[in-house]
């Protein structure tokens, strides 16, 4: 399948590229190769293939829960830039009107 050179500035276009002549005609030949790839998959025969949106199978990768010791509250303390009453003190955050 041959693409002209409307549907390369179109397909430029869409993708916000700018491109000189010779690309221009550079990716009219490599997307008239991509669809000639493409034509060839109608030549298979997919009648008793079910159609899927993911051709791979998927699997959550899960971990077990294993309870951990957490850092020292002293430890956590040291690294706050303002502490008050054992707790971080932070900047508000809503208004307090």
């Amino acid at each position: 399948m041959s693409i002209d050179r409307s549907q390369v500035d179109h397909a430029a276009e869409l993708a916000r590229l700018e491109l000189s002549d010779d690309e221009r005609e550079r990716l009219r030949g490599e997307l008239g190769q991509i669809l000639q790839a493409f034509e060839a998959l109608n030549t298979l025969d997919t009648e008793h293939i079910p159609p899927t949106a993911q051709v791979i199978p998927l699997g959550n990768v899960e971990r077990d829960d294993v309870v951990a010791g957490s850092l020292p509250l002293d430890a956590v303390l040291d690294n706050a830039p303002r502490v008050e009453d054992g707790q971080i003190r932070v900047p508000p955050v809503l208004d307090e009107s």
